[in-house]
């Protein structure tokens, strides 16, 4: 079983940008479609990006596009969120996940196989 560990959270100012890793150990990230997810306080869980086995295709919620990019580092076991042009509503925990089946299957966030505890992203306008 894979675990996963993230950082690179914090405080940034609207329009600025953050770069979250995601840390696996006990299982090579290869095995898995990597992604990630996010929570906003007293909303839902909702998918963010994902990116198959070997990269770089990848997949975003819509609200995303252009300002984040997801991208893997098998060799260090590590997956990346560049998040650019940041806006208050990006105001969420961020989770990593793994999947073994696919990103289609990971995007509705149901029976993965790993998840993160978590980091704090905080925009401020």
């Amino acid at each position: 079983q894979v675990q996963l560990v993230e950082s690179g959270g914090g405080l940034v100012q609207a329009g600025g940008s953050l770069r979250l890793s995601c840390a696996a150990s006990g299982r090579t990230i290869s095995d898995y479609a990597m992604g990630w997810f996010r929570q906003a306080a007293g909303k839902e869980r909702e998918f963010v990006a994902a990116i198959i086995r070997g990269g770089p295709i990848a997949d975003y919620v819509d609200s995303v596009k252009g300002r984040f990019t997801i991208s893997r580092d098998n060799a260090l076991d590590t997956v990346y969120l560049q998040m650019n042009s940041l806006k208050p509503e990006d105001t969420a925990v961020y989770y990593c996940a793994a999947d073994r089946i696919s990103t289609q299957h990971m995007r509705a966030g149901r029976a993965l196989d790993a998840w993160g505890q978590g980091t704090l992203v905080t925009v401020s306008s």
